[in-house]
């Protein structure tokens, strides 16, 4: 099993739990400094490794009038404040091979969205960057098809690499998560991550927007997080159905002490009972 470090935290299968957590994207700097901040404070009180998540652009919105958020260079010097002034590593998509070089200035991980996960330029730039990398896999991917994708960003000679679990189509406006799938990805030896909020996402279900059934996602989480995995990945607003993208999903901020705090008694019971699939 691979251990990754970013900042400093020691990211693994077999390390304790690490939250990537956040807003679905950015709309200010006091939003993102209060989320982090708040986050940052709960994961330190139950042990858990932090790292702020947010996007400056949400590319792949459902419709063509969907708030797409603040882009590059103002996404990236709020990024960059909190990184120095809540002193956690932060994570953000990017869609292009030219993003990847830019963020990969400012953020400690640059993720790969699912739609672009088999995309080979994307992730030799991420790569490129030396920068960890984290893969949503593809809706449309098995998850044994995710070791020929790790295999294009290792190729840069970076293997900084985290696979995720986002769920796989089942039927229009539906996904699935199959738990099968977190042990065979973790056969390639790289963390593995459980998108806890989006595997629980409507793709489209609400015609103009995405819908979701964000009581699921604390089921898709503590799932996961039986089976020892390196990371969860949940967006989390202080008023989701409120927010610009992807509220259905989201999971209050006020009930994020109480869910890291049950994960890490999960995680906890894992690795020291490790299950070998």
């Amino acid at each position: 099993m691979k251990t990754i470090q970013i900042g400093d935290l020691q990211v693994g299968n077999t390390q304790p739990l690490v939250f990537l957590a956040g807003p679905c994207q950015l709309e200010t700097r006091d939003h993102a400094m209060m989320i982090a901040e708040r986050m940052a404070a709960i994961c330190a009180t139950h042990g858990a490794g932090y790292v702020f998540k947010a996007s400056y652009d949400k590319a792949n919105r459902t419709s063509l009038n969907g708030t797409r958020g603040l882009g590059i260079e103002e996404g990236l010097r709020i990024l960059e404040d909190v990184r120095r002034e809540i002193g956690c590593p932060v994570v953000t998509d990017v869609h292009t091979e030219q993003q990847c070089r830019v963020a990969g200035e400012v953020a400690d991980i640059l993720q790969i969205p699912a739609f672009l996960s088999r995309q080979t330029d994307i992730l030799l730039a991420a790569g490129q960057t030396g920068r960890a990398i984290n893969i949503k896999k593809g809706q449309f991917l098995a998850p044994w098809d995710m070791e020929r994708v790790a295999e294009k960003v290792a190729s840069t000679g970076n293997d900084k690499i985290m696979l995720c679990e986002r769920g796989t189509s089942f039927g229009y406006n539906t996904l699935v998560a199959d738990m099968r799938g977190l042990p065979t990805m973790a056969r390639t030896g790289y963390p593995v991550v459980m998108d806890a909020t989006h595997s629980v996402q409507q793709p489209g279900g609400q015609g103009g927007s995405s819908g979701g059934q964000r009581e699921f996602a604390p089921v898709m989480a503590r799932a996961a997080v039986s089976l020892g995995i390196a990371s969860v990945f949940i967006e989390t607003h202080e008023a989701p159905d409120t927010a610009p993208s992807d509220g259905p999903n989201m999971i209050p901020l006020d009930q994020m002490d109480g869910l890291v705090g049950s994960l890490m008694q999960f995680d906890r019971l894992a690795k020291e009972n490790p299950l070998h699939v």
